[in-house]
């Protein structure tokens, strides 16, 4: 038996480790290319005319965000001859409402500002973007998230740095709540890393790299050439900026430009966030490589895009692992030669040290003292390996192509205070996939122990980091759910407490109704 399973064992565990040494290399690239560029920000060029700017911000049911990032955008300093704001609220909730009365007053204040809303959700995000081009006014769109605060100079910052075939210029996404939680910590420090290494790297080596979403400005022009706002996949700004690079665009990142955003609080609804962004990054890596590769870019700009493309890619692999390292155990005791190939395969895995230098490297390069947050930098690590349940499903599900679903990240109107969030609108229920990964959780327990016995140490190491991470994912989303629960109980018996007799039932149960909607 042994015999039959040795040769496609090797090979699976050789191309799993082989693949992730791909991309920790190119992690060790990127961290160089960031760390040997100076930080001083570019000047801005100088402008004797300010073109014309469209403001838009998509909001679905976000009323405890809706006005702040609204009032934030009516501050833009812009010559307001010059500009134009759209709110496209696609909301079902008291978030109309609330972002009527707020355009009414700015309107009154003679800000050029306009309430957009249609009567269904065709295209979610893409399709609300889109309908606002219709009446758009603007050369230039820029564009915010609900959960994003602009500062004032954003227009003034970003519209000078483009230049003939500058598609979009894209600014870094700072934190409203970084040290809220440590799941909020550590969400920074993922975040910092990827916008003052990854993207700075990719822009600064000449490779390309994505609008992402928000904080940024479109010439329109360029969006019209690559095909505008398109919705067959749920990471529309990934696939839109592929599609305007593959047709000769380019982008511009300003890493000194900061704009401050809300970090989930919810372990439920960031796992919501990165399952979207894990399948609509597999989605436009299906889309859009085999063009990649027909195009005429140059070898190395092709293969860091692949790298891109399939950046969560990583996560399926390191379930590959987890899933190998037993047998690797039992067939290494009956051919104890094979304990030298393996080995090889550990050398290849010393790329594992990567992805905690380039969290290092983003603080370090945000003048932070990062050896202060170095224990949840060595965290952030375990919690992306207990993500790769959620990235599995969310990679069966681009297989099959099952229905997509844009579904927003609920945010709550959150600082840095511990203000409390659980009796608040849009909780998520309990996510089943918890009880999978407290499986693997247990098999990666029993992969550690076995390890152990056999004094492979390398092996009860790696499994070990597997299990810290899908311990803390489940375990996280279960006293959240539980915290969630009761929050969510007291709230309704004080709601009813109040009420006139008989009137409690009803009430309560259209709370319920509110209280989850959108899931």
């Amino acid at each position: 038996m042994f015999d039959l399973l040795l040769a496609p064992l090797a090979l699976l565990y050789l191309l799993a480790v082989g693949a992730l040494f791909a991309y920790g290399i190119n992690f060790f690239y990127l961290t160089y290319l960031a760390w040997r560029r100076p930080s001083a920000p570019e000047p801005t060029p100088h402008l004797a005319e300010w073109p014309d700017v469209t403001v838009q911000i998509p909001i679905y049911n976000e009323m405890y965000v809706a006005e702040r990032v609204t009032l934030a955008a009516a501050k833009l300093a812009y010559p307001p001859q010059k500009l134009q704001i759209q709110v496209l609220d696609d909301s079902t909730d008291e978030t109309r409402q609330i972002v009527a009365a707020a355009v009414a007053r700015l309107q009154a204040q003679g800000v050029n500002i306009r309430h957009i809303t249609r009567p269904n959700r065709d295209g979610y995000k893409a399709g609300a973007l889109r309908h606002g081009l219709t009446t758009a006014t603007g050369e230039f769109i820029a564009m915010f998230d609900a959960d994003f605060v602009p500062q004032p100079e954003f227009l003034q910052q970003t519209i000078p740095q483009f230049r003939e075939k500058t598609a979009f210029v894209q600014a870094r996404w700072g934190h409203l709540n970084r040290e809220y939680s440590l799941l909020t910590a550590l969400q920074s420090v993922a975040i910092d890393a990827h916008f003052v290494v990854e993207q700075f790297a990719r822009f600064v080596g000449g490779y390309w790299f994505n609008f992402n979403g928000t904080a940024g400005v479109w010439r329109r022009s360029a969006l019209a050439d690559a095909g505008g706002w398109q919705a067959d996949t749920l990471t529309e700004d990934l696939d839109l900026s592929y599609r305007a690079l593959l047709r000769g665009w380019h982008g511009r990142y300003l890493r000194h430009v900061e704009v401050p955003a809300e970090l989930p609080v919810s372990i439920s609804a960031f796992r919501r966030q990165q399952h979207r962004w894990a399948r609509g990054s597999l989605e436009c890596a299906r889309k859009l490589l085999p063009g990649v590769w027909a195009s005429s870019a140059r070898l190395p700009v092709k293969l860091s895009a692949t790298l891109h493309l399939t950046g969560y890619v990583v996560h399926l692999l390191l379930l590959a692992l987890s899933l190998l390292y037993p047998l690797v155990l039992v067939v290494s005791q009956a051919f104890p030669q094979l304990i030298t190939l393996f080995g090889v395969a550990y050398v290849f895995n010393l790329t594992a040290l990567a992805p905690t230098l380039f969290f290092v490297a983003g603080q370090k390069q945000l003048n932070r003292a990062w050896w202060r947050w170095l224990p949840k930098i060595l965290f952030v690590t375990a919690v992306g390996s207990g993500l790769m349940i959620n990235t599995l499903r969310a990679a069966v599900q681009m297989a099959l192509k099952t229905h997509n679903v844009f579904e927003r990240t609920a945010k709550f109107g959150l600082g840095q205070e511990r203000e409390a969030w659980q009796r608040k609108r849009y909780q998520l229920k309990l996510d089943g996939i918890v009880f999978w990964e407290l499986a693997f959780a247990a098999l990666n327990l029993g992969t550690i122990w076995y390890a152990a016995l056999l004094g492979n140490w390398a092996v009860a190491f790696y499994a070990g980091i597997f299990v810290a991470g899908l311990l803390y994912v489940a375990g996280v989303t279960a006293v959240q759910a539980l915290a969630v629960a009761w929050g969510q109980k007291e709230r309704l018996g004080r709601r009813t407490a109040v009420l006139p007799l008989g009137m409690g039932a009803d009430v309560a149960e259209n709370e319920m109704e509110q209280l989850t909607i959108n899931r």
